[in-house]
């Protein structure tokens, strides 16, 4: 008997495990509760109206970029190229965008920053080189010039080895000039030494522009084929001794007399610096932007693929769509969602950043800058391996080059490194947050992007409400105050935390032990403030969209953003009783109810993206016949 029942045991679990390996052996029952999930209401989303609302007043001039493209098949970059080809086609691609199509991307870098980045992301779209390539500098920041008064000359140098610099965009092939970020050192009569006047601009012609060899003093190497971004001609640079006309300072800031005299129109140091500095911000702002873009393409192919592709289903009936597991769901919803939470994020940030090149403001600078080091390191990193999960979604064909996977993944990886090292970045973030909770001990005022911490430093202050604790309610839940609540106070826990760890840590470790003793919670302090930005900034664009359909849709999108988040880190929730375990199961439940509500309009969400199939470029995701498109492309007729 006892062994009847054992067999009977053994018989039962075999059986579940068989229907969890083998779809096609699910119950009706069980099989039909994926479908039926999967079929709830569906909101009325207008495509058009959404797709308005997040490209705004950009439209046009993306859309003259991509039908240039289209018009010159000629110009696009194939599968299969060389790195010296891909060099090649890239400048002829710019070229040809100044010269055929009359787009001139300089003209908008200092009057229009905001076109400048949406012209970025455009080219970026169609190829990633090409967008690196337009908006290169070259810059050495550890490069100094020094005036020589007898001569009218700057002299431009390398002052070791260690400051070549590395990695310049068009200075292996292409580059006649270069913008170089050099300490300016004046001579000091009284004393007969230099005065150090902090970090300016000039032009630096490095190659003839008859022979295109490089000039005298410059030494130029190629840094050879990469990983990816083979278009964009890297090179190092080295200055020994280069003479250039003082005229070659670029003065907007700060300038030299014949005499050597140095005058500004900024009244402070603090000012000239904080000028300075918002010209450096301009790369981790376009990068954070850029990236944005590559998640969009990426999402809108792993989801039309996942719409498309079928598999599995009852017996005797039809297959479905693979978006219609639970699990391909888990995959590319939330991550959805998150490419809409980014796409106002950076938005928000260009605008900041527009803003700051009109005014100088000192606060707004300072804001800029952190702001673009922790969305920079954040998204890049998020996009990275969202890249993975991507291509993993799509199965063996995701694996295939020519729908788009490892080219993305291979010219996006350095996002993470340019302009600064993701976790290096994050480590700024957090410094600041930290001066600003200083800052705030000493009767100071939080800068723009901190004000939420007056508040939500307080309420952590005090102990987590146990009433509302508890609420579970799905008009609580999906209300956005108790989700930014949550997320800033997640921040202010950990910021408080962090800072009595370092307080502690610094008797016996010094300054510099203490930190590194902190490092990962540091970390998970600037990564919690920048989520915090976003959603706060995705709020804020539900909120001010007006046509009905599309705030609702963007509504969706934003609670699973946020619910998933809270959900991804309960732990910290429940370890300080902010959020009860019963809480904590309503908020993963409808977490993945709404994931189940976003794939039901996941379609119209990546058709707002806007992006033609001559743009997406992958067979897989073809808005119509893509299967007919792969198998074409592969050889069958």
């Amino acid at each position: 008997m006892q062994t009847s029942t054992s067999n009977a045991e053994a018989e039962r679990r075999i059986q579940k495990l068989t229907q969890h390996l083998n779809p096609l052996l699910m119950s009706d029952t069980n099989y039909l509760y994926i479908v039926s999930c999967a079929a709830r209401t569906k909101l009325n989303v207008d495509t058009s109206s959404l797709s308005s609302y997040m490209r705004g007043k950009y439209r046009d001039i993306q859309e003259k970029v991509f039908n240039y493209f289209n018009a010159n098949p000629h110009l696009q970059t194939p599968l299969e190229i060389s790195k010296d080809n891909h060099r090649e086609l890239c400048m002829k691609q710019l070229v040809g965008l100044v010269r055929e199509a009359g787009i001139r991307p300089l003209r908008y870098v200092l009057h229009d920053p905001s076109t400048y980045f949406s012209l970025l992301e455009a080219v970026g779209s169609v190829d990633m080189s090409l967008g690196i390539k337009m908006g290169s500098n070259v810059q050495g920041l550890q490069t100094i010039a020094t005036f020589d008064p007898i001569t009218d000359e700057f002299i431009i140098d390398t002052p070791n080895d260690g400051a070549i610099k590395w990695w310049i965009g068009n200075a292996a092939v292409h580059g006649k000039f270069a913008t170089v970020f050099a300490r300016l050192k004046l001579p000091t009569y009284d004393t007969k030494g230099v005065s150090d006047m902090g970090v300016h601009a000039f032009i630096v012609p490095i190659r003839d522009m008859k022979t295109h060899e490089p000039l005298p003093g410059i030494e130029i190497h190629d840094c050879g084929h990469k990983v990816g971004l083979n278009g964009v001609d890297n090179g190092a640079l080295r200055f020994r001794s280069v003479r250039i006309p003082r005229d070659n300072l670029l003065n907007r800031f700060g300038d030299v007399s014949r005499d050597g005299k140095y005058t500004s129109n900024l009244p402070s140091a603090n000012k000239q610096f904080a000028a300075t500095l918002g010209e450096l911000v301009g790369g981790r702002v376009g990068l954070a932007y850029s990236s944005v873009s590559v998640l969009k393409v990426a999402a809108t192919i792993a989801t039309r693929y996942s719409l498309l592709r079928q598999q599995f289903g009852p017996p005797n009936q039809p297959e479905v769509s693979i978006l219609d597991y639970q699990s391909q769901q888990h995959k590319l919803m939330p991550m959805l969602a998150s490419t809409y939470a980014f796409h106002f994020a950076t938005t928000n940030l260009v605008e900041m950043y527009s803003e700051m090149k009109k005014t100088h403001d000192e606060e707004l600078v300072a804001d800029v800058h952190a702001l673009s080091a922790g969305l920079k390191a954040y998204v890049t990193s998020y996009t990275a391996k969202s890249l993975s999960v991507c291509r993993e979604a799509c199965g063996g064909h995701g694996y295939a080059a020519v729908n788009r996977f490892g080219s993305l993944r291979n010219d996006h990886d350095i996002f993470q490194t340019f302009e600064g090292d993701n976790t290096v970045l994050l480590q700024q973030v957090a410094g600041d947050l930290l001066k600003q909770y200083q800052r705030k001990f000493k009767g100071g005022t939080f800068a723009v992007t901190w004000n939420y911490l007056r508040e939500s430093m307080n309420t952590y202050l005090s102990q987590p409400n146990p009433v509302t604790a508890r609420w579970e309610g799905e008009d609580h839940l999906r209300n956005p105050k108790f989700q930014l609540d949550a997320f800033r106070y997640r921040t202010s826990r950990l910021l408080q935390s962090v800072a009595v760890r370092l307080r502690k840590h610094s008797k016996s470790l010094g300054s510099f032990g203490a930190w590194n003793r902190c490092l990962n919670h540091l970390l998970t302090l600037a990564e919690s403030h920048i989520e915090s930005v976003i959603l706060a900034k995705f709020i804020e664009a539900v909120d001010s969209c007006s046509d009905p359909s599309s705030q609702a849709a963007l509504k969706l999108v934003c609670d699973l953003y946020a619910l998933d988040r809270i959900w991804n880190d309960i732990g910290t929730y429940r370890n300080v009783d902010y959020v009860a375990p019963n809480k904590a199961k309503a908020i993963h439940k409808l977490s993945e109810y709404l994931s189940f509500q976003v794939r039901n309009i996941a379609g119209e969400l990546v058709d707002a993206f806007d992006l033609p199939d001559h743009v997406t470029r992958a067979p897989i995701a073809m808005q119509s016949e893509a299967y007919s498109q792969y198998t074409q492309h592969v050889g069958f007729e």
